[in-house]
């Protein structure tokens, strides 16, 4: 009785788990090294106070929204929050106005916080620009789209942007312990006990997203009633039902070993063999852009100009992923996959890039030869000047390499596929 009691009590003042853990200093803060380590650039930019404005690109549930409050507390300003999708250039304009008075007056900083920034267009955006660039407010955008191909640039230009990654497993299970442990924000006051098992499983099917692992961690610890101890006890099972996935099957080794596994079916030209890796990992609850992403590095590793379609597919399946969704897209993925296995295969631009990237190494002073230089001299009659292939037809003999690597050959065309047929001008 007591139990059902409390949890009415409970659930009547309930705020989001994932709200209440949010961090409110750099402390507390989890992942993104790269960004907010002591030490970084944000970080130095923060402490002397001149991070500027910034746009904030990544997945959902990474930190990006966390880290501007953070940035807004330890300034004392004024945080000002918008979303994108329900606010206009009148919102925008009011908050720039309060921004003034506060700044002249109280001499406070304002910050705009504008979440899914990329959905405002050209004319809502253009309504900040200048009280972006007189340092009226300090404009935050977060956003999951890559703002270079999806913001207007002169926002984009303004502002440092700073790429947000999916959090390390390790991350999460650390801030779902503490959610656990917490008493005043977090579940602490409910005797939750979780078996590594379970809590490898929600740190796992949240892939990245701290977020979605906070919800699936209360709604274990919601749903499960206590035992005869009065502890809440959590267990792969629960764990599984919370986020209506099975948990991998495989331990990391083995998961690392099936990835291995697809990698090298495909460089073998086993459709079967790749296809079967690739939806077991994903029927295990792998993200099925991780796939993609490996098969367009192996459809340029190990395939390359032997059928640089492979490439273009590979790409396309990425694409389709992202924006068809799954499972829908898992058959573009497929269709693909088949084709890297079937595709002839050569690793030659993967060597030319090894032997050019080692030999940028050995030759860091190698200058470029005098005619392909940006401002020759004109009056150096003694110099080589240089020949505008179009003069030519299309192809003339010349010089390209520094003179210490001029007789090196980085790129060298192998007898399969398309690649056979190549024939190289500079071999002419």
């Amino acid at each position: 009785m007591w139990y059902n009691n409390y949890m009415e009590d409970f659930n009547s003042k309930r705020v989001p788990l994932a709200e209440r853990m949010r961090p409110t200093s750099f402390e507390e803060f989890v992942g993104q090294e790269h960004i907010a380590r002591k030490g970084s650039l944000f970080r130095r930019a923060i402490e002397t106070g001149t991070l500027g404005s910034a746009i904030f690109f990544g997945p959902p549930g990474t930190g990006k929204t966390t880290l501007a409050n953070i940035i807004s507390n330890l300034d004392n300003g004024i945080f000002k929050k918008l979303n994108a999708v329900s606010s206009g250039v009148a919102d925008a304009k009011k908050i720039i106005e309060e921004a003034k008075k506060d700044k002249s007056l109280f001499s406070r900083q304002t910050y705009l916080l504008l979440d899914e920034c990329h959905r405002w267009s050209k004319a809502q955006s253009d309504c900040i620009l200048a009280a972006v660039e007189d340092g009226t407010i300090v404009f935050i955008g977060t956003t999951t789209e890559n703002p270079y191909h999806s913001m207007t640039p002169a926002i984009v230009s303004r502002s440092k942007v700073f790429e947000f990654k999916p959090l390390e497993k390790e991350d999460i299970k650390k801030a779902l312990v503490r959610a656990i442990n917490d008493k005043e924000k977090g579940l602490g006051q409910f005797n939750v006990k979780i078996s590594d098992e379970a809590l490898n499983h929600l740190a796992w099917a949240a892939g990245g997203d701290l977020r979605s692992a906070y919800t699936s961690l209360e709604l274990a610890t919601l749903t499960t009633k206590p035992n005869e101890n009065g502890e809440i006890v959590i267990d792969i099972s629960v764990a599984e039902d919370c986020v209506q996935q099975k948990a991998f099957s495989l331990d990391e080794t083995k998961y690392y070993d099936y990835l291995s596994a697809f990698c090298k079916s495909i460089r073998g030209s086993d459709p079967d063999a790749a296809l079967f890796y690739s939806s077991r990992l994903i029927e295990a609850g792998v993200d099925p852009q991780i796939i993609a992403r490996r098969l367009i590095a192996h459809c340029s590793e190990d395939i390359g100009m032997a059928d640089s379609n492979a490439l273009l597919l590979a790409t396309c399946a990425l694409y389709s992923i992202k924006n068809l969704g799954v499972p829908e897209a898992l058959l573009n993925l497929s269709h693909a996959i088949v084709y890297a296995c079937t595709a002839e295969k050569s690793n030659s631009v993967y060597l030319a890039m090894s032997k050019a990237q080692n030999a940028a190494k050995n030759f860091p002073d190698a200058e470029a030869p005098f005619h392909l230089r940006n401002h020759p001299s004109i009056n150096d009659n003694k110099k080589i000047k240089y020949k505008y292939p179009h003069d030519y037809g299309g192809w003339v003999k010349q010089q390209y390499l520094p003179d210490e690597l001029k007789n090196e050959r980085f790129y060298i065309p192998s007898q399969n596929g398309k690649e056979k047929n190549l024939k190289l001008k500079k071999d002419n």
